[in-house]
């Protein structure tokens, strides 16, 4: 219940949401559960019929991306499987019934379930994340598929099928993987990859817990060390984890990369379970240090290890320099950068913001950060469930009121906030590619939940950049690049980073809010070898694409 917190009084409207605060009216967007009517039937299983396991209540994260090219955010689903040494007996009776799904995106509000003819079912493998990629530069994104056991790579072929290339590719780590993030760390024109594993599954045989909850917690089992994958440009990768100094051994459950220092290198944030975070720090010559203690984010506020889930980065105060928020069990964590004499530094901020009073009764995993509302200012949305048991728990909507503090706004937009589910990943994306952002959340054995916008692209402007590297073969996602946009007052930082928050991926194409502005006064886009190219005067309320000829390590363009 959210009884005791504070909340603006509600009056419904017609696909959007008014309230009354700080002395004026606002109408807010609202969302609206769509899962049923865009065909999706889905539903997630840990492969058993008894929650009774670390590896059962880890949960599934979700994906979006295109895969077949036409503009339109696929969604891509993945599940548990009954499995020997995790699963009990009496689960039998599900095997051969459960597998991930692809679902095609029609452009009409529906989806279509094309698993079987893409070919990336999975049938057999317990999976728990998922990212997407081109990782050959052929203009076609590929899929990873992470589970307990040999994670997948699925090769696109560009003609609605996928090829399992995972032995070939070197990247089929045996290790249980829960989350992939692809960035270019060496520069050299071919997507690399960073799996954050988790911990070393013992079969069950760790009996010595509190049996109230649940199962053995985390702190059970032995931690695993991640892994970094060098891309060799022949479709085949080389782990380079010791030589890039980025070998040390955690309970990952998610990781991201982005450029927190503004320096033109994209660094490595790792959110670990019941111990410090990792932060691995670029020298821009291919090598990392860990720095997480000396930048203040390892632990959170009061210094204890806390359970981190899914990190996302944003620039929530609207400074220029990308923060970190991170939801956990039993609280959550915003970090938010500062530069004081040339020295960068994180402060949590997570009390004085708001945060901490509403999110403080909730389990959290999953979150986005967005501008569901298009004010020019980033909320964010966070999935809740228990961690050891299948207690329900509804999701929140933070909205960021742009003077350091958010507000709850969760009553107030749709129907699906007051339900409750034991949410795990959640991922975003312009479904309708109308300007405001859609919500995907997987639920721990249950159905997912696709949440489409209504009304956020109708009280502000907005500009979504959709940017590519072109390359001889083909063109892809502009993976590293950083957008500056300045409208008005406000100056808006995004990198071009699609794996965030827990375990899923989602939409590449980078959305601004603008507010009322009738253009941007400038588009400045930093590609990912150095080049910079700006625009003055861009009309509002576009998708923009921007296209940059790209080379690699061998030259070629």
């Amino acid at each position: 219940m959210r009884g005791w917190i504070a909340l603006p009084a509600l009056l419904a409207l017609t696909m959007m949401a008014t309230y009354t605060g700080a002395g004026q009216q606002q109408s807010l967007p609202v969302f609206t559960d769509i899962t049923k009517q865009a065909g999706i039937t889905f539903k997630h299983s840990y492969g058993d019929h008894h929650l009774d396991n670390i590896v059962e209540g880890t949960g599934a994260g979700v994906c979006f991306f295109d895969y077949n090219g036409d503009g339109l955010m696929d969604l891509y689903f993945v599940t548990g499987t009954w499995t020997k040494n995790v699963s009990d007996n009496e689960g039998r009776d599900l095997r051969g019934k459960l597998s991930n799904r692809l679902y095609r995106n029609d452009g009409n509000g529906k989806f279509t379930d094309v698993t079987e003819v893409a070919g990336v079912g999975g049938a057999g493998v317990y999976s728990s994340g998922c990212s997407a990629a081109d990782y050959d530069n052929d203009g076609r994104v590929d899929l990873y598929v992470l589970n307990y056991g040999r994670n997948i790579l699925y090769h696109n072929n560009g003609n609605g099928t996928f090829t399992d290339v995972s032995a070939k590719s070197g990247i089929d780590d045996a290790r249980w993987s829960l989350s992939a993030t692809w960035f270019d760390y060496d520069n050299d024109g071919y997507l690399d990859v960073f799996v954050a594993n988790y911990l070393l599954y013992d079969d069950g045989k760790f009996r010595d817990f509190y049996p109230a909850a649940g199962y053995p917690g985390p702190l059970s089992y032995n931690a695993q060390p991640n892994a970094l994958y060098h891309n060799n440009g022949d479709g085949t990768f080389t782990e380079t984890t010791k030589q890039a100094g980025v070998y040390k051994e955690g309970r990952a459950m998610s990781a991201t990369v982005s450029d927190f220092r503004n320096s033109g290198r994209l660094d490595i944030f790792v959110t670990n379970d019941a111990m410090e975070n990792y932060f691995f720090e670029s020298n821009g010559k291919g090598g990392f240090a860990e720095n997480a203690l000396t930048y203040g984010i390892a632990y959170g506020e009061n210094g204890q290890g806390v359970s981190s889930m899914g990190p996302v980065v944003g620039d929530f105060n609207r400074d220029g320099l990308l923060d970190i928020f991170i939801p956990n069990l039993n609280y959550c964590t915003l970090f938010t950068q500062t530069l004081r004499n040339g020295m960068r530094n994180f402060v949590d901020q997570t009390a004085v913001t708001g945060l901490s009073v509403v999110m403080g009764q909730y389990a959290g995993w999953g979150a986005v950060s967005f501008d569901y509302d298009n004010d020019g200012w980033l909320d964010l949305f966070t999935a809740h469930g228990d961690a050891h048991h299948e207690y329900v728990q509804e999701n929140t909507l933070m909205r960021n009121k742009g003077n350091g503090k958010f507000e709850d706004v969760s009553d107030q937009s749709g129907a699906h906030f007051k339900e409750k589910y034991v949410g795990r990943g959640a991922a975003w994306a312009d479904i309708d590619n109308d300007g405001d952002i859609d919500l995907a959340i997987a639920n721990l054995n249950d159905h997912p939940v696709l949440l489409r916008n209504d009304g956020g692209n109708t009280r502000n402007n907005w500009l979504t950049v959709d940017a590519k590297l072109k390359f001889k073969t083909g063109s892809r996602d502009a993976v590293g690049a950083r957008v500056v946009m300045v409208s008005g007052a406000l100056r808006l930082v995004e990198d071009l980073i699609p794996t965030r928050g827990y375990m899923s991926q989602g939409d590449p194409r980078l959305h601004f809010g603008l507010g009322k502005a009738e253009f941007a006064d400038s588009v400045e886009i930093r590609w990912p070898d150095g080049v910079t190219d700006k625009l003055d005067h861009v009309k509002v309320n576009q998708f923009l694409k921007l296209t940059h000829d790209a080379h690699t390590a061998g030259g070629s363009r």
